[in-house]
């Protein structure tokens, strides 16, 4: 084989096992399109909304009532994590007659990064030992000991 041969075949081979990386696109949850959006007005009822946009993900009743569609849109290469690509959170928040007083649209640069899985709550009880909690409350007279 000649060089130029070489030159050819060899970025080639290379390439084959990369073949098989794609990326994969996956959607979540509840979407609500800007037509189904654009049909909620100011005054609706809640039945309305209900029968435009569907059940909601999630709701909430602090402050008057509200309805949270929530989505998510990730990626994934291959065998790799995947990477959240969008994220939107349409709120409908009602007033005490259950009319839709506000709606908001929630994107993932409005998000938060919060740490749902630490397993690990901090106490006061932890930051003297077993001998020192002993010593403290026998000190304490109002415990009776």
């Amino acid at each position: 084989m000649t060089i130029k041969a070489h030159a050819l075949i060899i970025p080639l081979l290379i390439s084959l096992p990369l073949g098989g990386c794609f990326t994969t696109s996956y959607t979540h949850g509840h979407v609500v399109t800007t037509d189904m959006l654009n049909q909620v007005q100011v005054g609706s009822s809640k039945e309305q909304v209900e029968l435009v946009l569907g059940s909601p993900s999630t709701t909430s009743s602090l402050n008057g009532d509200a309805y949270y569609y929530i989505s998510q849109v990730t990626e994934t290469t291959a065998f790799m994590a995947p990477d959240i690509v969008e994220q939107r959170v349409v709120a409908v928040y009602f007033d005490n007659d259950g009319y839709v007083r506000d709606i908001a649209n929630y994107g993932l640069q409005d998000g938060k990064i919060v740490d749902l899985i630490t397993r690990k709550t901090r106490t006061g009880g932890t930051d003297y030992g077993f001998l020192s909690q002993i010593l403290k409350g026998a000190s304490n007279p109002s415990l009776g000991l």
